[in-house]
């Protein structure tokens, strides 16, 4: 063994301004993601469900960022951790991947569900609220913008997630108002599908890069 007591590396990867904004981050996303998934209930609308829970997956993707932000300066030198504690940032975006990756599965059924059942959408409140969804994740995204976040893995994968949900944010706008204006109801619960699709593309790309990490590949990140 090289090192025969306890170091770290966390100094690199870990800041403490990205650990701060990630916590107001959280907050705004959790009370946006209640408001969304309430008001898609009672609008009945697919895209705008797909648009609240893709944003609680990234609230908890963004609290395991958190978590793992204090844990790696916790035990940053402690003798469990004889190499440091650089990977418990890379296992969060790796745990929060699989989460995002299950979402995206639920969405795409329920959305099917939706296309050959569909049911009533009150357009005009769901506009709104989706609206609000858009103008939420654009604040997180400059809150969480940064020139350079170095190796902080955990931070870019937590910022990824929120430009997904942007992303959602506008196709559940699109849906919306192509439903209201011109009658195209079905491109409601086809959105959702795509969204759900979004969901998947961005789960299987942070759970390569994380794994990479993991596994001490070469080329970590990965187009």
């Amino acid at each position: 063994m090289e090192h025969n007591h306890p170091h770290c590396h966390t100094h690199k990867s870990v800041n403490k301004e990205n650990a701060k904004k990630t916590l107001v981050v959280i907050c705004i996303t959790l009370i946006t993601m209640v408001v969304e998934i309430l008001y898609g209930f009672f609008t009945n609308s697919m895209a705008l469900l797909s648009d609240g829970w893709h944003m609680g997956t990234h609230a908890l993707a963004l609290l395991l960022t958190y978590i793992a932000y204090v844990l790696s300066q916790a035990f940053c030198h402690s003798e469990k951790f004889p190499h440091g504690t650089d990977k418990i940032p890379v296992l969060a975006g790796y745990t929060s991947s699989l989460f995002l990756g299950l979402t995206g599965i639920l969405v795409i059924a329920e959305s099917v569900q939706r296309f050959f059942n569909p049911l009533q959408i009150s357009f005009n409140s769901a506009i709104i609220v989706a609206v609000l969804g858009l103008v939420v994740n654009g604040i997180c995204l400059i809150v969480m913008h940064t020139k350079d976040s170095g190796k902080d893995y955990n931070y870019k994968a937590a910022y990824l997630h929120i430009l997904a949900d942007a992303m959602t944010s506008v196709f559940a706008i699109i849906a919306l108002l192509a439903g209201k204006f011109f009658g195209l109801v079905f491109l409601d619960a086809i959105m959702g599908i795509v969204g759900g699709l979004l969901i998947l593309k961005w789960s299987k790309g942070l759970i390569k890069d994380t794994s990479a990490v993991l596994l001490d590949m070469k080329n970590e990140i990965c187009d």
